[in-house]
């Protein structure tokens, strides 16, 4: 009797270890080789770069009031970029949440659209036609069933194009994870749903969302495979991810990516981390940085010293400065955008709204500059 209640799926509970190809102090693995050339680290480690000084930009503007809710990706470059590097942007898609800088640039969208966004301006929600790419999503999680339909829609039009989604832990937890996990595996969609597992949900950790070893052992239930990853070895999430994009390309349906990494900063300007993360945790995953651990392989490989980072930094410096400029030359926004950006053509009753919006405004403008008498 006791043994037709033996589990054939029996839980685990010995430790999952992250792949990982490059060591803390930049020295690749033993046994192991780099899947990325010096060019390309090179060009991965300006982007991370590029974003670390970004988010310092980002959270000043946001203390000044000249930008919304901000969320800084400290930490999580090498899951961004590595990720972002593995697929090919005139034919893949990214779905992004709203922690994924460096991956919607090296993408294609321009930086002064990503500041216009933060802005509030209506032209930061503009994507070029050009660039892959669907909108920063806020709502956790909501962004999955979009990556899984545009992914199956690419399937039925036989088209090679991949989708690569991105999401956090605490979005693994709501219910359009599943569903959209479900229907990937049912239709064998081309879609890599990339889960960044920084150990929080804003204040909640890990270990208070679920009680399996890992997030990525999911995936099998839903008929796909799972891989856990280092998320601060820029080389394993380069070469997991493409991997990943290798067999949704192939037909061979989707992958669930857990790049286990660590958020160095505040979830948003609206958090304080220093009411629930200790400092000793803080500085453990400090000495894990992915941006230093990059520059001291490079720096092994003869690619980096400080010559280079000083030119590097002053480009970065360059870059920012640019697109903050080219942002503030973006003439504002006016209470017709309201009308005309709704739809890629005003239906006719908008048009008839926007004609009584106008004369409405029209006399508000006359009366204004009328004389007024006082008493």
């Amino acid at each position: 009797m006791n043994s037709l209640l033996t589990p054939q799926f029996p839980y685990h509970d010995d430790p999952v270890v992250p792949l990982r190809l490059l060591e803390i102090d930049g020295k690749v693995a033993e046994n192991r080789t780099s899947p990325m050339d010096d060019e390309q680290v090179l060009r991965a480690l300006r982007l991370m770069m590029l974003s670390r000084a970004f988010d310092a930009k980002g959270i000043s503007l946001q203390r000044q009031g000249r930008f919304g809710t901000f969320s800084p990706v400290r930490g999580q470059e090498a899951s961004v970029v590595g990720s972002a590097f593995a697929l090919d942007p005139t034919r893949d898609w990214i779905v992004p949440q709203y922690r994924e800088l460096p991956a919607l640039l090296h993408h294609g969208l321009p930086l002064e659209r990503f500041i216009l966004y933060f802005n509030g301006h209506p032209a930061g929600g503009y994507i070029p036609d050009e660039v892959r790419l669907l909108p920063i999503q806020i709502s956790l999680a909501a962004q999955l069933p979009h990556a899984v339909g545009l992914a199956w829609g690419l399937k039925l039009q036989d088209m090679d194009g991949v989708v690569l989604t991105y999401f956090g832990d605490g979005a693994s937890s709501e219910g359009d994870f599943h569903e959209a996990c479900n229907l990937a595996g049912v239709v064998k969609a081309p879609v890599v749903f990339f889960l960044q597992n920084n150990g929080w949900a804003i204040s909640t950790p890990r270990s208070r969302q679920s009680a399996a070893r890992t997030l990525a052992e999911r995936a099998p239930g839903y008929g796909f495979n799972g891989i856990v990853v280092d998320g601060n070895d820029l080389l394993a999430v380069y070469a997991v991810t493409a991997a990943a994009v290798e067999r949704a390309r192939a037909g061979l349906g989707p992958t669930l990516i857990e790049s286990q990494t660590y958020r160095l900063g505040a979830h948003n300007t609206a958090d304080d981390p220093t009411r629930y993360v200790s400092q000793e945790i803080l500085n453990s995953w400090n000495e894990r940085d992915p941006i230093l651990r990059v520059q001291r392989y490079l720096a092994a490989r003869g690619c980096w010293n400080d010559d280079t980072a000083s030119e590097v930094s002053d480009d970065i410096s360059r870059t920012i400065d640019q697109a903050l400029a080219a942002a503030r030359a973006v003439p504002p926004p006016t209470a017709e955008d309201l009308f005309r950006h709704t739809y890629a053509e005003m239906t006719e009753r908008q048009g008839r709204q926007l004609g009584e919006y106008a004369l409405s405004a029209r006399a508000r403008t006359i009366s204004h500059d009328e004389p007024h008498e006082h008493a």
